[in-house]
């Protein structure tokens, strides 16, 4: 993934490769907004040439596709379903009939919002939860997919130090899902 620094040199040596580069790999914008020993903020936002309907369509119903394998706890992301009502379950089948809650769906506005509440990964096993929210805005003919993760919680350390680390594994996925919408292949180029 670039770097601020890599973006800068980048954009000094190859204007129109700077483009492509972010249009393609990289969301528009990426930021931890706040990092704290009690939590953090972070805000994604990524323009996906598709409607709204059918961005929320994919990021529910093809969950399986786009989120990356390596990021799931059977390294299977086949394994993986949201179930997109209240109550909902962001899931992951395991072996033997096991199985883990990702998240819990707390609001679905189809084509406009996706909000859940957990802890994503080993902020589960830290003690830490969050609600992790993926607006959708019809913008330009296609959407601007914002996805923003607040995670709250006590570790003897801090939470501050995950917030970079996780804001990575999210930029991944948001990735992921606007390839897959707008490719129908969710790998990122130079994966």
């Amino acid at each position: 993934m670039f770097t601020s620094f890599s973006i800068a040199r980048l954009s000094k040596a190859v204007p129109g490769l700077l483009l492509v580069a972010i249009a393609t790999i990289s969301p528009a914008l990426a930021e931890v907004q706040s990092a704290q020993a009690g939590g953090f903020a972070i805000k994604l936002e990524v323009p996906v040439m598709a409607p709204p309907a059918e961005v929320y369509k994919t990021l529910v119903e093809r969950v399986s596709e786009w989120w990356h394998p390596t990021h799931t706890f059977s390294n299977d992301s086949t394994n993986l379903y949201i179930e997109d009502k209240a109550q909902g379950c962001f899931c992951e089948r395991l072996d033997k009939g096991g199985s883990v809650q990702h998240m819990q769906v707390v609001f679905a506005a189809p084509g406009k919002l996706l909000r859940m509440q957990g802890g994503l990964g080993p902020l589960q096993s830290l003690g830490a939860s969050g609600s992790l929210a993926w607006h959708l805005h019809a913008e330009d003919g296609g959407t601007r997919l914002e996805l923003r993760y607040n995670v709250a919680g006590y570790l003897a350390d801090g939470l501050d130090a995950w917030a970079k680390p996780v804001e990575s594994v999210l930029e991944e996925q948001l990735g992921r899902l606007k390839n897959l919408i707008e490719t129908g292949k969710p790998e990122l180029p130079g994966a």
